[in-house]
């Protein structure tokens, strides 16, 4: 589940990105998966939601908000789930690395 306690609060100039999307208006299917969904027909669904994602103006904003909500379901910023886990496992390890090197 999201980690809702690490959202901005209320204010829209944390949001604003959202209108600029790529991905406003489009079948939200496309980015997240159906129960039991894996194998080929889940990365034709991820890859073109991807597409979707490479020509968004705000895809980094998007990525980053996944990353630091630790968003557990869907493509986001061109960002698979098990992609975000990897570049957040990543992230914890460097920091374990460089507290133990301290």
């Amino acid at each position: 589940m999201a980690d809702f306690s690490r959202l901005p609060g209320p204010n829209a100039d944390f949001w604003d990105w959202q209108l600029l999307a790529a991905c406003r208006g489009v079948d939200s299917s496309l980015f997240f998966h159906p129960e039991g969904e894996r194998g080929a027909a889940r990365t034709a669904r991820e890859s073109s939601a991807k597409e979707v994602c490479m020509r968004c103006p705000v895809r980094a904003e998007c990525a980053a908000h996944a990353l630091t909500v630790r968003e557990p379901y869907g493509v986001w910023g061109g960002l698979t789930e098990d992609e975000r886990e990897e570049l957040l496992g990543r992230a914890r390890r460097g920091m374990a690395k460089a507290a133990g090197s301290a």
